[in-house]
């Protein structure tokens, strides 16, 4: 028998010098990729610092200007241009003390607001009777030019029936972008209508970014329709559109007990709207949960609530025994307010037009 042949370590197979390369430029083409992942993200952290500074609760414009500025130009020598750790270390640092900054902003129910917002209803729900304070009802002349007026309303839970859904487009008929809210139908009395809105200070108007920065308290308004819808579609202008909602009367009354809740807390303590996280949709979508309507979760529509009819008909919320097209069709508000017409008068002929 031959004996075996002892082996040598020159005789073990050897990784190739090519698959060593191969490895070493996978590794740094994949640190090259995440450090500027890395990057992109840190830009994106100070463009959001630069304008948190900018719309921040200092009292003065100029300093606010000059401090997102300031700030702004550190970022970019220390992101793009900076060598040292000591550098990346400082914006790390200031960047944090930016997001505790505006973190303690607080929100207020103490300022000098817009007529349209200027007060902040209260529910008192005594077992069927729920009494309502400050609904609005004003009068318009155009959309700047209103009579004032503010209402009680009494309504019976027993006698709500159902909820109406409103989609009010303001620079197109069918962008991806509009406002949304909601009226609650009695059997003995004329709708209801809640609507989640930021709330402007006096000669301030909505911006959108600026929303997502503490510029804007949360309220919901309530009030008539003839002046929650018609002022949209005989002043502002507005394509809006009404839905039924498919739910049974029982769902209706916990939703709006949910609201009810929510207007007294928002009475007695002031949030911030916020574009991203508290806006007229995603509040909808929110208290509906809590009311215990659908346990779906977020959908992108739900930001982009120009187009959340049709999530709704694709979630069977509204009626699906049409096409979209003709539902959406038969949707539309066309008549504004007349002269001197009633609330119960303009209620009901939207519905039957």
């Amino acid at each position: 028998m031959t004996p075996l042949k002892q082996l040598d370590a020159t005789d073990l197979p050897a990784a190739s010098d090519g698959a060593v390369r191969s490895r070493r430029a996978l590794l740094s083409l994949a640190g090259r990729i995440l450090r500027r992942l890395l990057l992109v993200v840190l830009f994106a952290c100070a463009l959001w610092a630069t304008l948190a500074i900018y719309y921040s609760n200092l009292p003065w414009p100029w300093a606010r200007l000059a401090l997102a500025a300031v700030f702004a130009a550190f970022s970019i020598w220390a992101l793009a241009f900076g060598q040292k750790r000591w550098a990346l270390a400082t914006f790390v640092a200031l960047f944090l003390a930016v997001v505790v900054w505006e973190f303690l902003i607080p929100p207020s129910n103490d300022r000098i607001w817009r007529a349209e917002v200027a007060r902040t209803p209260r529910a008192i729900v005594n077992g069927d009777n729920v009494h309502v304070t400050d609904v609005r009802d004003f009068s318009y002349r155009s959309t700047n030019d209103f009579n004032v007026k503010y209402i009680d309303r009494d309504v019976q839970l027993s006698h709500l029936t159902s909820v109406d859904l409103f989609i009010s487009y303001w620079g197109t008929e069918d962008g991806p972008v509009a406002h949304t809210f909601l009226s609650f139908n009695f059997d003995n009395a004329e709708p209801l209508s809640i609507s989640i809105e930021a709330r402007p200070e006096e000669g301030e108007g909505y911006a959108p970014v600026a929303s997502i920065f503490k510029q804007f308290e949360l309220i919901y308004v309530v009030g008539e329709e003839r002046d929650l819808v018609g002022s949209r579609v005989t002043h502002r202008r507005e394509a809006v559109y009404l839905y039924p909602i498919r739910t049974n009367a029982d769902g209706a009354r916990r939703l709006f007990l949910v609201y009810m809740q929510r207007i007294n807390q928002l009475a007695d303590h002031a949030e911030w709207y916020s574009l991203f996280k508290s806006n007229c949709t995603l509040n909808i979508i929110r208290y509906a949960r809590v009311a215990g309507w659908s346990s779906t979760g977020f959908n992108i529509r739900h930001l982009l609530n120009g187009w959340v009819d049709r999530y709704l008909y694709d979630d069977g919320v509204l009626d699906t025994g049409a096409p979209f097209r003709e539902l959406r069709a038969r949707a539309r508000v066309r008549e504004g307010v007349r002269q001197g017409e009633g609330a119960v008068e303009y209620s009901r002929r939207i519905r039957q037009q």
